[in-house]
């Protein structure tokens, strides 16, 4: 059975829970929650994630948009929003604002077991900075993704008006131009950067 959690008025980010949360007990807590979104790191520390403000909600459809208009051509694999769990191969379970799971992934997992979290990384992720987010942060959550099998990891900064592209075995590169180009799993994926700024301003 789920803890019930006594939620202050100054509510802490992170808890750290003494047993940890089950993957079943935390996914179930993730279900019910209408206050926060739920991770984990590999170490058991939970952190909860408020909603999103207006600028980075508006910033989030529009990369998924882009994103899911790749897709709708050729129809393989899944594209999942920010609201999308997945339990990692370190005990981790971490949520992108983007994801693309392909066709290859999915083999041999049921309807049923599309009901839940994911259990593996997905291929393609997509992380928004928000106004609220630490960069140090951010890139640590990038890391864990590349770490447990990402295959391309984009950190997007509309901050800085850049992108940090994470491919294994190489080291973060910068793309500040207008768009920024998908290879490997997104192959032909063309992200327009300057609609994304245009949500932020």
């Amino acid at each position: 059975m789920v803890p019930l959690l006594e939620i202050p008025v100054l509510t802490p980010r992170t808890l750290i829970l003494d047993p940890p949360l089950s993957d079943d007990e935390l996914e179930r807590l993730s279900e019910r929650s209408d206050f926060a979104c739920f991770e984990r790191s590999r170490e058991g520390t939970i952190f909860m994630n408020p909603p999103a403000g207006t600028l980075t909600s508006d910033g989030n459809l529009e990369i998924n948009c882009q994103l899911r208009n790749w897709w709708y051509p050729h129809r393989r694999g899944r594209v999942l929003g920010p609201d999308a769990g997945f339990f990692l191969p370190d005990g981790a379970m971490l949520s992108p604002d983007a994801a693309y799971v392909t066709k290859e992934q999915l083999r041999g997992i049921t309807l049923k077991q599309l009901e839940r979290f994911l259990r593996l990384a997905p291929a393609f992720i997509v992380e928004l900075r928000s106004p609220s987010d630490r960069l140090t942060a951010c890139k640590e959550k990038m890391e864990a993704w590349m770490s447990n099998g990402v295959q391309l990891g984009w950190l997007i900064d509309p901050k800085a008006r850049r992108v940090l592209v994470y491919e294994p075995g190489s080291k973060p590169r910068i793309e500040a131009g207008a768009q920024v180009e998908g290879s490997g799993p997104v192959e032909g994926f063309v992200l327009n950067l300057l609609e994304v700024w245009r949500c932020f301003e």
